[in-house]
């Protein structure tokens, strides 16, 4: 057990979109940082595949766009959605202000280590796999560093600033005494993958729409992952039924689906994403900053969380990195983060709790189909134009961030 303390510019619990790419851009301006991730790999299924263009645009201002366009992926210019048997395109991204006007489906593995591949080659980087952030250190009223566990044993990490970017389970967080307020959510997710033909399957990523059940279908090429939508707590009562009844009931939302059903044997092969709405009053405190998730946890309505996730790392790089640099960060800077950024969490947050609490409650309650489609649908259907405003949604975001930092030397 190694219980020297160790020493670093910044020290970011989470090797997540936020917490990586946040890693990068200090380090990137000259900032000496080091990446806690508790995993020895990324390598987990069911995490947010989608890149939106808004991430596209922050790849392209660090000059990283192209290569990450290599990878293996897929590209998404329009959201349909199969409501009640009729088929409305929802967003259509190709007229988005962004150098590509689509969203990217790749799995977030390849997303996280493509830009952890870059941070390596930057000599103020650190990335320490299977290092769990157990808790802040404090001294007096401060925040002075990290306690860390891994398969080898305990360490501490000395730091000027602390980020929680650790997701919505965050250690740091309650271990620093900061509070974050549950909003609800009336839904729960069940995540899968099954086999595509490609030959003869539906090509469009989207939803499906029938009384009492909703369905998003991503096409991933050669195979489906899927998020099956139910009330809060479900999941328990759907399993006493058996996963025979889970197949028939997918086969009759989404019929292309019945031969690919039959891989999904048992409940093991069906994830549950239990979903959370939740945000910090207070996002920060003496040398300690949450961002992403750790500040303010996203339902998966809209596929919407990488929008503040990264947002809130470039915004965070923007106004902390020559003031971290320098030797010179107050909790004033901090502050100023959490001024920036607030408001869009709690704009997006707002929304995703209307539709929550409008659209799909409201499905997932009913046993019969309406007599037509919902006015905002029929709009979307009739007039291409509006399709245009939750594509900027979904695919921009709200308060969208730039890469105002340049390039650094390492301190000598």
């Amino acid at each position: 057990m190694d219980s020297s303390p160790q020493r670093t510019e910044c020290c970011i619990a989470g090797g997540g979109p936020a917490g990586l790419m946040l890693g990068y851009l200090l380090a990137r301006a000259g900032v000496e940082v080091v990446v806690l991730e508790k995993h020895t790999d990324f390598l987990r299924d069911f995490r947010g595949d989608t890149i939106h263009p808004s991430t596209l645009t922050v790849l392209q201002d660090l000059g990283l766009l192209d290569a990450f366009l290599e990878l293996p992926h897929q590209e998404v210019r329009e959201l349909t959605g199969d409501v009640y048997g009729e088929t409305v395109t929802i967003a259509d991204f190709t007229h988005l202000p962004s150098p590509r006007p689509f969203m990217v489906l790749i799995p977030q593995w390849d997303f996280l280590d493509f830009i952890a591949d870059r941070a390596r080659a930057l000599p103020n980087f650190s990335l320490r796999m299977g290092a769990k952030a157990l808790g802040v250190i404090e001294e007096g009223a401060r925040v002075v560093g990290v306690n860390v566990q891994t398969a080898q044993g305990g360490f501490a990490i000395r730091a000027d600033l602390v980020v929680a970017a650790d997701g919505r389970h965050t250690t740091l967080r309650g271990s620093a005494g900061l509070a974050s307020e549950d909003l609800g959510a009336p839904i729960d997710v069940l995540w899968f993958r099954v086999p595509r033909d490609a030959a003869r399957d539906p090509s469009r990523t989207g939803g499906t729409i029938r009384p009492g059940a909703m369905l998003v279908t991503l096409n991933r090429d050669d195979y489906w992952q899927c998020a099956f939508v139910i009330p809060k707590g479900r999941q328990e009562a759907l399993q006493a039924q058996g996963i025979e009844a889970f197949r028939a009931r997918l086969c009759a939302i989404a019929p292309f689906l019945a031969a690919a059903a039959a891989t999904l044997t048992s409940w093991d092969d069906v994830r549950l994403l239990s979903v959370q709405i939740s945000r910090m009053p207070r996002w920060y405190r003496d040398r300690l900053l949450c961002i992403g998730d750790a500040a303010h946890a996203m339902s998966p309505v809209g596929g919407v969380g990488i929008n503040l996730a990264i947002p809130d790392a470039v915004a965070a790089s923007n106004l902390l990195a020559e003031a971290l640099r320098e030797k010179r960060l107050t909790t004033s800077d901090l502050a100023a983060v959490q001024r920036r950024r607030e408001w869009p969490a709690r704009v997006t947050q707002r929304a995703q709790i209307a539709v929550q609490n409008e659209v799909l409650a409201p499905v997932l309650a009913g046993s019969t189909a309406p007599a037509g489609l919902p006015l905002p649908l029929k709009l979307l259907q009739r007039f291409a134009v509006l399709r245009r405003l939750p594509a900027r949604l979904v695919g921009i975001g709200v308060r969208p961030e730039r890469v105002l930092t340049a390039p650094h030397p390492r301190k000598g």
